[in-house]
């Protein structure tokens, strides 16, 4: 049998946003962004999403690796609200309730 070269079996990360009650955006990185999601759905995500529930998945944006996609989760969230709505605005992620589930590009 032969081996795998170690990097074809990394899984990508994902950097996702979501829109919370009262309008706040909540900035993550997950390997499975959809079972993350169901996690902040039902209470179990993190603290902030559990006293602000999510609304809608605004977008997900795909990464190499864990520490680039932790580096872009800092970046995004040294941004103002503004500044984020573009950026989502820019990837596809308003308006009509998209539910995040385009693959975007570029940060």
């Amino acid at each position: 049998m032969k081996r795998r070269k170690w990097w074809l079996m990394v899984k990508p990360w994902w950097l996702y946003m979501i829109e919370c009650r009262g309008g706040g955006i909540y900035t993550g990185i997950a390997i499975d962004v959809d079972a993350r999601y169901q996690k902040h759905l039902s209470g179990k995500g993190a603290i902030y999403t559990r006293l602000n529930p999510p609304v809608r998945l605004l977008v997900r944006k795909e990464l190499p690796s864990r520490r680039l996609a932790a580096q872009a989760e800092y970046e995004m969230k040294q941004l103002s609200a503004m500044e984020k709505r573009r950026w989502v605005f820019a990837l596809g992620g308003f308006p009509g309730g998209n539910d995040g589930a385009n693959d975007s590009s570029g940060l």
